[in-house]
């Protein structure tokens, strides 16, 4: 999702919770990250690995002068064949220590052994955020959790886009009014199939 799509969604959602939810979820990681310096550690389940998480905020890092936004992809099943960028595997969750952030990005309620690794490595003092379910046990490890339960206005992939975004924005914008989010679905949908402007 480019820059304008997240504009316009941004749009859309404007007045509802998610806006500042995700917006406050982004400055405890940017927050974290950057005053530790110690490094981001991004990690999913076996079914669902934040490929594009790890991307935009690889993105955001660059654009906002951000280095520490850039996170190092955990992967269940990484090989030593892979790409440098795809060969960690889940050892280095043991290996995480104070002023490292560890991000969890799961649809659900993650199985034992990587609630078990998170837990070791809060313990051993690195700031654990968690993106997913809002109930079970890893929204208690956490230091910092927003939830998307099943069934939201929006789904997980979404949120990450806005969660992203936020992380790499230096300066928080100014609120809007409150509209309808009937209003805004309508204005955008006007704005996405109206004809380009005569030329003349």
């Amino acid at each position: 999702m480019d820059a304008v799509r997240v504009a316009l969604l941004r749009e859309v959602l404007a007045g509802t919770q998610w806006l500042g939810a995700t917006r406050r979820f982004a400055g405890a990681l940017r927050g974290s990250v950057v005053s530790h310096g110690g490094g981001l550690l991004l990690v999913g389940t076996p079914e669902y690995e934040p490929w594009h998480l790890a991307a935009h905020l690889v993105d955001e890092a660059a654009w906002s002068g951000t280095p520490e936004l850039a996170p190092t992809l955990v992967r269940h099943d990484a090989r030593p064949s892979d790409p440098t960028h795809l060969a960690v595997g889940l050892g280095r969750l043991e290996a995480a220590r104070r002023g490292e952030t560890l991000l969890v990005v799961a649809p659900g309620e993650p199985a034992a052994p990587l609630l078990e690794r998170v837990s070791d490595a809060r313990r051993a003092g690195a700031t654990v955020l968690a993106l997913g379910p809002g109930r079970g046990e890893l929204p208690s490890l956490a230091h910092e959790a927003l939830a998307v339960p099943d069934g939201s206005e929006l789904d997980l992939d979404t949120v990450q886009h806005l969660v992203s975004a936020a992380a790499g924005e230096n300066a928080l914008p100014a609120p809007r009014g409150r509209r309808r989010l009937r209003d805004r679905v309508a204005r955008l949908a006007e704005h996405l199939t109206a004809p380009p402007p005569a030329r003349w």
